[in-house]
């Protein structure tokens, strides 16, 4: 049986309501969101309408009011679903004034591949009137059940469904990791629509970004690797970009006074252990240091998933790998690979924010913390 996604139930709960919202569905490339809109049809609870803007050579408003129609066609209450909805010229206007005319008649299905555009497009136009459904690179406890991943792949490959029929031949799964991902991201979905003064600047800042899995590291620092002058906004701004586009997260130290978090050195983490070999090399987690980082990537990167806030923590020589804050309740985690450390800044945070509670991250619990890091940390944290 094909595997099916979370995100596929989370829709067909959201359209079965009595007056949906529109929804869109946003996230990396290639983890699976055409697959999973596919499966959601394929269950027939409603009459619907397939259109991807991908398929015709121009694809403008007339092109959009005409899948609007054949969705009418369907009946009453049909779900339009719209592929590469960023490939449709001012479809935030045209989808909004459709909307607006005769609220509730369909149900509305938006997804693509430019994270950033259809983000961005549907929060200026869509407002009041849209969801959004964020889909994830895969946590180790998808790839575990599809593919029957253990940690060690986990940690060397995981993120892409599409790759795993690669892994066999480490040059061709480089090659699809940096055409077919990086590269479209970088070419397609951010400098065709965001200005960048120098591109070759900007794709080399990725190199450097994620060869700093889970570490702190100043803007300064970051800006001094770079083949060019420049200061710390143009970093941050780069930082800004990819962190949009699900490919990097820059972690905030955790601070009660705004500021502090703000002007803070970021930790940086790859949005999945993948992008991290990419840059690295797939062997380069054998080394044990290493492999620590890998796994403190994959921790925060799937903790990144879940609603609410991460930061980390550091004051002195005391530190704590991730601050959750989900909600009313504060979660201070250290995740532990077989390194020595200590978890006495577990105990330092927590002499300074007493409602915080704490939480370890061990290989040997991460299978059940992937499979629900919420309830997860609810369980188990003290």
């Amino acid at each position: 049986m094909t595997f099916q996604r979370a995100f596929v139930t989370q829709l067909a709960q959201r359209f079965s309501a009595v007056q949906p919202f529109i929804q869109v569905v946003v996230g990396p490339r290639q983890v699976g969101k055409t697959t999973g809109v596919r499966q959601l049809l394929a269950q027939g609870a409603w009459p619907h309408h397939y259109a991807n803007a991908d398929d015709v050579l121009v694809s403008d408003r007339s092109w959009l009011l005409e899948q609007w129609q054949q969705a009418l066609l369907r009946g009453e209450g049909a779900l339009l679903v719209v592929d590469e909805i960023q490939k449709v010229g001012n479809w935030p206007e045209t989808i909004k004034a459709l909307w607006d005319a005769k609220p509730g008649r369909l149900r509305v299905l938006l997804l693509g591949s430019s994270a950033l555009q259809i983000h961005a497009g549907a929060t200026e136009s869509l407002a009041g009137r849209f969801e959004l459904l964020r889909v994830h690179h895969w946590t180790y406890a998808e790839l575990k059940a599809a593919f029957d991943y253990d940690l060690p792949r986990y940690l060397a490959w995981g993120g892409y469904p599409g790759a795993v029929s690669l892994e066999h031949d480490p040059d061709r799964w480089y090659a699809y990791m940096k055409d077919a991902i990086v590269e479209a991201v970088i070419g397609k979905d951010i400098l065709q629509s965001h200005k960048v003064t120098n591109p070759a600047l900007f794709r080399q800042a990725f190199q450097i970004l994620c060869a700093y899995p889970a570490q702190e590291i100043s803007y300064t620092k970051l800006l001094g690797q770079l083949q060019d002058r420049g200061n710390t906004d143009l970093i941050k701004h780069y930082i800004a970009l990819y962190g949009g586009a699900f490919m990097l997260h820059a972690l905030q130290k955790y601070s009660p006074k705004a500021w502090l978090t703000r002007s803070s050195s970021p930790k940086m983490l790859p949005a999945c252990p993948a992008l991290f070999s990419m840059v690295a090399g797939v062997g380069v987690a054998k080394n044990t240091e290493e492999r620590g980082r890998a796994f403190e990537l994959a921790v925060g990167a799937e903790l990144l998933q879940q609603p609410g806030q991460v930061f980390y923590w550091r004051e002195r020589n005391d530190e704590v790998d991730f601050i959750y804050q989900d909600r009313d309740a504060l979660y201070a985690i250290e995740v532990k690979s077989g390194r020595k450390k200590s978890v006495k800044g577990l105990d330092a945070f927590v002499a300074q924010v007493p409602q915080a509670l704490r939480a370890i991250v061990t290989p040997e619990n991460f299978e059940q913390f992937s499979a629900d890091p919420r309830a997860f940390l609810k369980k188990v944290a003290l």
